[in-house]
């Protein structure tokens, strides 16, 4: 449980990049791409690979202290 803190705000916001990278990743799979734009013009046409690891380190900073 040193990483899963669901009461935590900075969980969350390294959450919410996961998430949206995964989304953005899987589109083809899913075919949202009204999401999938929607979450592009919100973050700058970040790659997913770039969301998703800076959701990974955020939790682990979160994790670590």
């Amino acid at each position: 449980m040193k990483y899963l803190k669901p009461k935590s705000l900075t969980w969350w916001a390294s959450v919410a990049p996961v998430v949206a990278g995964l989304i953005v990743a899987s589109e083809p799979l899913h075919g949202f791409s009204a999401i999938v734009q929607t979450i592009n013009s919100v973050t700058g046409n970040i790659s997913p690979a770039v969301m998703i690891n800076a959701g990974l380190a955020g939790i682990g900073l979160r994790g670590a202290l």
